[in-house]
């Protein structure tokens, strides 16, 4: 069953890139965007997260928390981090437990082949932990910018 706005957001536990593990509740009271990317230092994902990086100020001062959701292990989120100088968090969901109850793990293609894979999903979690709005056509570049343009329009 795909989640669809309105849902309660799936609650998960995740180590973020210091090995401290946080979880939704840690952010109750709080608006969450929670994005989903398919690989640390490939070339869409680092276009997304430097945009979110840039945006990063804005997002704080709407009262925003930003977190990246990758299958990469913490040490990969370390590098990835240190090398853009990301400002937020970024949680590696190594046992893919996450990405499937978000729904955002299944078949991609890339170069002719099949495989499974994360796709490029953002989830606007609402201070009562309800999604408030879905992101499934993701521009990297630009999804930054649609997200404040998004909240703006709903305060």
């Amino acid at each position: 069953m795909a989640l669809k706005v309105g849902d309660k957001a799936p609650e998960f536990k995740l180590k973020d890139s210091f090995e401290k593990e946080v979880s939704l509740k840690d952010f109750k009271g709080k608006k969450i965007i929670l994005y989903f990317y398919p690989k640390d230092n490939t070339p869409g994902c680092t276009k997304e997260a430097c945009a979110f990086r840039d945006a990063f100020a804005q997002l704080e001062s709407m009262g925003v928390v930003v977190l990246g959701v990758s299958c990469d292990n913490v040490s990969s989120h370390q590098k990835f981090i240190s090398k853009f100088e990301l400002p937020f968090d970024l949680l590696a969901d190594t046992s893919q437990e996450i990405v499937k109850a978000y729904g955002v793990w299944g078949p991609k293609q890339f170069m002719g082949k099949t495989f499974d894979g994360i796709h490029r999903v953002s989830f606007w979690i609402n201070p009562e932990g309800l999604i408030e709005r879905i992101w499934t056509k993701v521009k990297p570049d630009l999804h930054a910018t649609e997200v404040i343009e998004a909240i703006k329009a709903f305060e």
